[in-house]
């Protein structure tokens, strides 16, 4: 498998696009934003002006979309992937959806003859453009195998979990540890600051301690410079925390941390910070906690 289409190229899907590129992979791109695609030009990236046309020569055709009605749509809906893709391409959707859409995407890829993977990844953008990223990859085993080669050129590790669904379950478990680590680190730095300890300093201090963390690694800098710079956007995340609660509830499992950082993310987002990092949610516990906003925020497009 050396030809590779992918359905979406905004920050994880670039940083997938350029892992492959960098490995000699033949890539082909479409996104609903032109100006994603030609961004990637330079690097080798063939742009493709419709799903279709990303299918008709790929081997494998990711899907790394923002929400689960996009994935929806570019599988199942009129001139997408369940329609157009030949029988030979294998379907590896990366996007973090639910367990129940994933089943129901992998049923009609098996009616229409079409291989079809579960393959989220955890790691931020930044993570996934050095390859600093792990695999979660769930479905048919012998199909799992023969795409490991391209798992390998993205990732470091890849871990195959069982049938198509439990690998987004295992992604929603990741990244709910995440969003509370995330919650948990601003909330640490925000009782530091208000008795007047400097963010930058204790994040280093808590790098050394028993309390050190990849999300302290990668939000603490962001936490205490004021610079929310989108890795994984507030607003993506607050998707991420929504399926997490909504799983919880089929299954019958209580989350209440997970709603508590839930509904710090929505004040996040309310307060006009939804396109920035998840990081940001720092900006609200500062907020309840009396601080002044006097930092610098990113600044938007």
């Amino acid at each position: 498998m050396k030809r590779i289409g992918i359905i979406g190229v905004g920050l994880l899907g670039s940083a997938v696009a350029s892992r492959l590129l960098k490995a000699k992979f033949e890539v082909r791109g479409y996104d609903a934003r032109p100006e994603q695609v030609r961004a990637l030009e330079a690097q080798g990236l063939k742009a493709a002006r419709s799903i279709a046309e990303v299918a008709a020569e790929a081997d494998a055709v990711f899907t790394i979309l923002p929400s689960l009605e996009s994935v929806e749509k570019t599988i199942l809906g009129a001139g997408g992937l369940i329609e157009t893709a030949p029988p030979s391409v294998t379907l590896i959707q990366m996007s973090t959806i639910s367990p129940e859409l994933t089943r129901h995407l992998a049923k009609a890829a098996a009616e229409k003859g079409l291989g079809f993977l579960d393959a989220p990844m955890s790691g931020t953008s930044a993570m996934v453009a050095r390859g600093d990223c792990t695999i979660f990859v769930g479905g048919d085993r012998a199909r799992a195998d023969e795409c490991q080669p391209i798992f390998d050129a993205i990732a470091k590790r890849t871990h195959y979990v069982g049938d198509a669904g439990m690998a987004s379950l295992a992604k929603l478990a990741t990244n709910l540890l995440v969003g509370l680590n995330t919650a948990a680190l601003a909330e640490a730095l925000v009782l530091g600051a208000k008795g007047g300890l400097a963010p930058a300093l204790l994040v280093e201090i808590l790098k050394d301690s028993a309390a050190a963390s990849k999300m302290l690694e990668v939000r603490g800098p962001l936490m205490a410079s004021h610079r929310f710079d989108a890795q994984m956007k507030v607003d993506l995340f607050l998707k991420d925390f929504n399926l997490m609660l909504e799983e919880g509830l089929r299954l019958g499992v209580p989350l209440p941390l997970t709603s508590l950082t839930q509904q710090l993310a929505t004040a996040t987002a309310a307060a006009g910070r939804g396109e920035e990092d998840l990081a940001a949610i720092v900006t609200t516990l500062e907020l309840l906690a009396g601080l002044g906003h006097d930092r610098p925020s990113v600044k938007k497009d």
